[in-house]
């Protein structure tokens, strides 16, 4: 069998990691196999070894790769104006039902934070790393103390909002969290 070129090794190991990323939100850790995400990446289970030393490696690196997909608008704009217009659609776009309603392509602490909190290791690490990154991007000149309560705001309201079986009741959750955030 021929031997990859470096280029076609990190385009595979990029779909890899979308793939987990996805996949790891819409079912759970726990529930999704290393080959399940190899299938979803269009790879056979035996490559796995050459890019990942064990699931918990896979785990972390796809959590991490969920995380900067959403956080990415937040963390490009230069100005203070673009930044906080970034944040203002980010937390918009985080309290909608269709961030309820797609696991997969939501936030990573919503979809992962119960699992992950009783992880160790490296998953555990990325995660912390995380909530500390995501707070910092929810700063706000006026509240800047306020951007671990924005942060638990959000993540609870989806949380919440998921468990709930009846959609306006779930929309009801949303929107007393958002008059909540906008509060402070």
């Amino acid at each position: 069998m021929p031997r990859l070129s470096e280029a076609e090794k990190r385009k595979s190991h990029a779909r890899i990691l979308d793939a987990a990323a996805d996949l790891f939100r819409e079912r759970g850790i726990e529930t999704t196999s290393v080959s399940e995400v190899m299938q979803a990446a269009g790879m056979t289970h035996g490559g796995f070894y050459r890019h990942f030393k064990g699931k918990e490696a896979l785990v972390a690196a796809g959590f991490e790769r969920a995380v900067d997909t959403v956080v990415a608008d937040m963390e490009q704009p230069e100005t203070d104006a673009a930044k906080g217009a970034a944040r203002d659609t980010y937390i918009d776009t985080y309290l909608s039902m269709g961030h309820v309603n797609d696991r997969r392509h939501g936030c990573p602490m919503a979809a992962l934070g119960s699992e992950l909190s009783r992880a160790s290791g490296e998953p555990h690490a990325r995660a912390a790393d995380a909530v500390e990154r995501v707070s910092a991007l929810l700063r706000t000149e006026e509240a800047d103390d306020m951007s671990d309560a924005r942060l638990a705001l959000l993540v609870g309201a989806v949380t919440l909002a998921r468990l709930t079986d009846d959609d306006a009741r779930a929309a009801d959750i949303l929107a007393a969290a958002r008059t909540a955030i906008a509060r402070f």
